[in-house]
């Protein structure tokens, strides 16, 4: 009897385990708790959920609400799970961790596909993986030594990252344009980057905050050694006033076309996407808070009133660079029976994780091809077969998505895009049977 071996019981590997089982698929789900854990994980049930209990945000007008919608309607453990142990928390979809992973374990434990085994698969020509149609790699950011060394080999070491280093996005209608200018480095010719101004106040007043501002504390299996090409912005800032100024904000090359002279420092945007909806801070990965960074970013010319598509940080995490080593179905192209499912590929956090591990289980059992990125979770894949020089994952977001080409202020933007991405859904959902069966 063929099977679908999947490594890895957290979030995508248990939604991925779900969807086959669910269209009658026998699966082999492999787990190395309790016999062995992470750093991160300390109970012994499937789908623990490490960082937080929180969800994020219900607002179906939001991109993380829509996708989480997209999943209701695709028949998703993960939300079935969160509705079943959830607790007060106002707008965002918050559950009780303990009650939330009890119940997935017990609906997985307990469903006659799924043949749950609790050892630790160190590379992938485990015997035990032979007879598998597929092997589906969900192991996580955290993933084992062994295990992630091993997939280094099959795509190339320098294929295979350990540590984030991630710059704040903002939406591109956010920002105050009369302020800033576009243009590239000794070419402004080519306006490639959105450049924003600074004097000398305000140049050492970012400085200062960046310094004074919280920063996320690292968990205790992060060490705090930073590689010099991608270090935080505040800890430049904290090497000395000047340090960014001749860094990253050195204005050497942009002439403001407005004044014909240089800043005191900029803060330079870039494009994340050819339609230029969605910008990327050059240089701001960042350890700061969420909250700190959103007050002190908006110290910035032009950021004001910036709305962030996705915030900075800085973390540990295992994931390949995916345009370059997976086909759009998330195989390995070097192995095509070796899938890739959850934060390994690229997704970052839980409900996207979730979602991705949701998508293969549905393309493995009953074909479904990739939804269009007008969708949510179309948008989402979509990230991880985008050529990138540096590839770094990404939440959802709608920046994501094709632009909508219209303009409208932030509510009803918002509210277009959610509207599109229903319908894009509903037509993508037809085009295959029982998908939510």
């Amino acid at each position: 009897m063929s099977f679908t071996a999947i490594i890895g019981a957290g979030l995508a590997g248990c939604e991925c385990a779900w969807a086959l089982a669910r269209a009658g698929r026998a699966v082999t789900l492999f787990e190395m708790k309790p016999a062995r854990f992470s750093p991160a994980h300390v109970s012994p049930g499937l789908a623990e959920l490490v960082c937080s209990n929180s969800l994020r945000s219900d607002d179906p007008e939001t991109a993380v609400g829509l996708l989480k919608e997209e999943m209701r309607a695709l028949g998703s453990l993960t939300m079935e799970a969160a509705a079943a142990t959830r607790v007060p928390a106002g707008k965002a979809l918050a559950v009780d961790r303990e009650r939330f992973s009890a119940e997935i374990t017990a609906r997985l434990e307990a469903h006659p596909a799924v043949t749950l085994v609790r050892r630790e698969v160190a590379a992938l020509d485990d015997p035990d993986l032979a007879g598998a149609d597929a092997v589906v790699v969900a192991a996580g950011p955290l993933a084992a030594d062994a295990l992630a060394a091993d997939l280094g080999r099959r795509i190339g070491a320098d294929r295979l990252a350990f540590y984030d280093a991630i710059a704040p996005i903002v939406d591109a209608a956010s920002v105050n344009q009369d302020v800033c200018f576009w243009a590239s480095r000794y070419k402004p010719e080519e306006a490639d980057y959105l450049n924003c101004p600074l004097d000398e106040a305000q140049y050492l007043r970012l400085v200062a905050e960046l310094k004074a501002g919280e920063k996320v504390k690292p968990r205790d299996f992060e060490d705090e050694a930073h590689f010099e090409g991608c270090l935080p912005v505040e800890v430049m800032a904290e090497r000395g006033d000047m340090t960014l100024a001749f860094g990253p904000l050195k204005p050497v090359g942009l002439e403001d076309p407005r004044t014909g002279r240089q800043a005191f420092a900029v803060v330079q945007l870039r494009p994340e996407n050819l339609e230029r909806t969605a910008l990327n801070l050059v240089g701001f990965q960042t350890k700061l808070t969420y909250p700190e960074q959103k007050r002190v970013f908006r110290l910035i010319p032009g950021l004001e009133q910036a709305e962030f598509l996705r915030l900075g940080s800085i973390h540990r995490n295992t994931y390949v660079d995916a345009p370059a080593v997976l086909t759009p179905e998330l195989a390995l192209k070097a192995d095509p029976r070796i899938r890739l499912a959850g934060q390994i590929t690229g997704v970052e956090g839980y409900v996207e994780s979730a979602a991705c591990g949701l998508w293969l289980g549905l393309h493995l059992a009953r074909g479904a091809s990739l939804p269009p990125r007008e969708t949510a979770l179309g948008a989402l894949l979509g990230h991880l077969r985008t050529p990138a020089r540096n590839f770094q994952p990404s939440n959802v977001q709608f920046g994501l998505m094709p632009p909508l080409n219209q303009r409208a202020g932030k509510r009803k933007r918002m509210a277009l895009y959610a509207e599109r991405g229903r319908k894009a859904l509903a037509e993508w959902k037809a085009g295959f049977a029982g998908t939510a069966g």
